[in-house]
């Protein structure tokens, strides 16, 4: 009897923090999964899904991508070697991973933006970053109308049916 492969796209158990705001505020073209350097006290306050990215972004700096003002609060069972709840954290790609990346946020409007931190199949910690380019007030309204007639549609197919 053969085991099941396990999809690694299925990230819904294993998130940790969520940017749910990303994909309404940016255009996401393309998203990369990267590691992060991180202390003990750091993946177990993640553990507890209590950490926030909804205003973390990545930055390039001497070479290498930081994440940027992610807050992962105090473990409350550290003690005193416990981690400082934004300092910037130093993400791990494949160098020809981030020169892609840092190229195409050289184009304007184009920034790096956190969409979610999960764990990975082996319980290493990742984050998927996205290359967005921001929305305008009018972008941001026609993407809500989509979605809502798509909803309604549904509701009405359903329905008929």
């Amino acid at each position: 009897m053969a085991a099941k492969k396990k999809n690694n796209d299925d990230f819904s158990a294993r998130i940790a923090a969520q940017n749910r705001k990303a994909r309404h505020n940016y255009f996401i073209e393309d998203t990369v999964e990267c590691g992060m350097v991180l202390t003990g006290t750091e993946v177990k306050s993640l553990r507890s899904g209590r950490a926030s990215i909804q205003e973390a972004y990545a930055t390039e700096k001497d070479g290498e991508l930081y994440l940027i003002n992610a807050n992962i609060p105090i473990y409350e069972g550290g003690n005193r070697f416990n981690h400082e709840p934004k300092r910037p954290r130093k993400l791990l790609l494949h160098r020809k991973e981030l020169d892609k990346l840092l190229g195409m946020t050289t184009q304007k409007g184009y920034t790096l933006v956190p969409l979610h931190i999960h764990f990975n199949d082996r319980g290493i910690a990742k984050v998927a970053i996205g290359v967005g380019k921001g929305k305008q007030s009018h972008d941001k309204r026609d993407s809500i109308k989509d979605r809502d007639w798509k909803r309604d549609k549904a509701r009405l197919m359903r329905e008929k049916y």
